[in-house]
């Protein structure tokens, strides 16, 4: 059994959000005491319509459980977001304590009058972490295949390959057709593959739009799905101003490697080094894996990147309260020196204080002007993200 890094809360209810396959059910089954745990699957077709048409039914399930009963599991609670009233007056009129788990919070939003803010804790959970895979963990395979949970237990290449793609569609089925999140299929469709194509680039919605052939206000409301379904997330630019950073273009991040080279229809294609592919998908891995951490160990942290007209660009930006501003470059070389330094070089003037750092697959400790080179997992540690 591999330990998860997340650290739930153990006295207060809360709601656990991840993206399908990461693992909610198997943890909270790990965890919580089974003879005193209700389990409520709405995953289940019948589960799912009975409690939709009769959310009373919560309430009279729970006044039959037995006294010493500690948990109440709603698996996937987005499928009935009227449970969220019900769920509300047993906090309130009897202290019960609930786990939400869920792979979307649009349909919560809408669905729902509240999201029982300050009732309940939030937690996120994502596919694994290269520290929670230990000696297990390989890089190639990451970048190949992600880390979700099913694809870390399978052997082949060909077994991965077939579910990931086969997920693509289930979250295209599950997601998006069934929850009624997009007006057309097709479209929607189409934008996944480019999307993909796009990952890790500076979102250019009008460009999308043109090639998926819808307007760029719709291209626009597809990317909010993806972040509110939780397969991707826009990483802004870095602007001193709050007002100017939410007016440039982010960057675009799927949640995992993996799903992304199954929606762009790669997945089967070995990534070899030295490649702008290995490069890409190394900066991919590692954005998604220091963010995976931040979110277990130091969720106050603020992430974007910065690009300058001449192209001039920073991988990532780190805001640690407290401390410098943090500049990142991802280099996938096996050996770094100054060319792959020099444009962070330009920076750290600009942007004092600020601490510089470049991390690669070199497995030497380096100094090259201001910026400190590392080997990758090291780094991770020395920017504040512990095992």
């Amino acid at each position: 059994m591999i330990q998860r890094t997340i650290s739930l809360p153990d006295r207060e209810g809360f709601f656990l959000f991840g993206p399908r396959g990461t693992g909610k059910t198997t943890l909270l089954r790990q965890t919580l005491p089974a003879a005193r745990t209700c389990f409520i699957d709405l995953l289940s077709p019948m589960e799912e319509d009975l409690f939709a048409r009769h959310p009373e039914e919560l309430e009279q399930r729970i006044a039959a459980l037995p006294p010493d009963t500690e948990w109440v599991v709603i698996d996937e609670v987005q499928k009935v977001p009227r449970l969220l009233d019900v769920v509300h007056r047993q906090i309130e009129n009897h202290g019960t304590r609930f786990v939400l788990t869920g792979s979307s919070g649009r349909k919560l939003r809408r669905g729902a009058s509240n999201l029982l803010a300050g009732r309940v804790f939030m937690r996120h959970l994502h596919p694994f972490t290269s520290t929670e895979l230990g000696a297990s963990f390989n890089l190639d395979d990451a970048l190949q295949y992600g880390t979700l949970p099913r694809v870390t237990q399978l052997t082949s290449a060909a077994e991965k390959a077939d579910f990931l793609r086969t997920y693509a569609l289930v979250y295209l089925k599950e997601e998006i057709i069934a929850e009624q999140l997009v007006r057309g299929v097709d479209p929607f469709r189409q934008f996944l593959e480019v999307a993909a194509q796009c990952n890790g680039r500076i979102v250019n919605f009008s460009r999308i739009a043109q090639d998926v052939g819808v307007d760029t206000k719709t291209v626009q409301s597809y990317f909010s799905i993806l972040e509110d379904t939780l397969v991707g997330l826009l990483l802004p630019a870095f602007q001193r101003s709050v007002r100017k950073r939410q007016r440039a273009n982010p960057k675009f991040y799927f949640f995992d490697p993996g799903v992304k080279r199954a929606l762009d229809r790669t997945v089967a294609v070995p990534l070899v080094e030295s490649t702008y592919a290995y490069a890409d998908a190394f900066e991919h891995f590692l954005i998604v894996e220091i963010m995976r951490l931040a979110s277990y160990h130091q969720p106050d942290w603020r992430f974007s990147y910065l690009c300058t007209k001449d192209d001039a660009e920073i991988d990532l930006i780190i805001e640690r309260p407290g401390r410098a501003l943090t500049l990142v470059e991802i280099k996938s070389a096996s050996r770094v020196g100054e060319a792959e330094t020099r444009a962070l070089q330009r920076f750290v003037t600009d942007l004092q204080p600020c601490a510089a750092f470049c991390l690669s697959r070199d497995p030497h400790l380096k100094r090259i002007g201001a910026v400190t080179c590392l080997p990758w997992q090291e780094g991770l540690a020395t920017l504040g993200l512990p095992e």
